[in-house]
């Protein structure tokens, strides 16, 4: 897993999801329903300037009584979030998510949007990390050659 990097071993040919500041908390819940994805980039042509996540629709719009169909996204967003290159290993990714309890992080080069990571990327690329682990492990210990009956010729 140390080196995995973010592009293109954890993804590739992603899809970006974004929306300009001025789009309404309502166009990125309608846009995150119908892609079936918990968060959106918010970018001014490519430039990143904030991320918006269902925790932050959750926390700022609607347990602060604010009505989506006119809070631009700009007023609840996570503005110049943390980014991480697309050369980053996915343990970079998953140490500063750890510790900034973030569940999707922004790839970018030079304040452009190019990708991002959710900790569900990352959970797949650790489980198949321990899974071959496991398998080389196994190999070791109960495959040809590693026997106590094995003879040095």
């Amino acid at each position: 897993m140390p080196t995995r990097r973010l592009m293109p071993d954890v993804i590739k040919n992603q899809e970006l999801t974004c929306l300009p500041p001025d789009a309404t908390v309502r166009d990125a819940a309608t846009l995150m329903a119908e892609k079936r994805i918990a968060a959106v980039l918010i970018t001014e042509g490519r430039t990143l300037k904030g991320i918006v996540t269902e925790r932050d629709m959750t926390t700022r719009v609607i347990a602060a009584g604010l009505a989506p169909d006119t809070t631009p996204l700009s007023a609840v967003m996570t503005a110049d979030p943390d980014t991480l290159e697309p050369s980053a290993t996915a343990l970079a990714a998953l140490d500063l998510m750890e510790r900034h309890h973030y569940r999707h992080l922004p790839i970018a080069v030079n304040g452009e949007a190019v990708g991002m990571v959710s900790i569900r990327d990352l959970f797949a690329v650790v489980r198949t990390h321990l899974e071959d682990e496991l398998r080389n492990r196994e190999a070791y210990m109960f495959g040809s050659g590693y026997s106590a009956e094995a003879t040095v010729g």
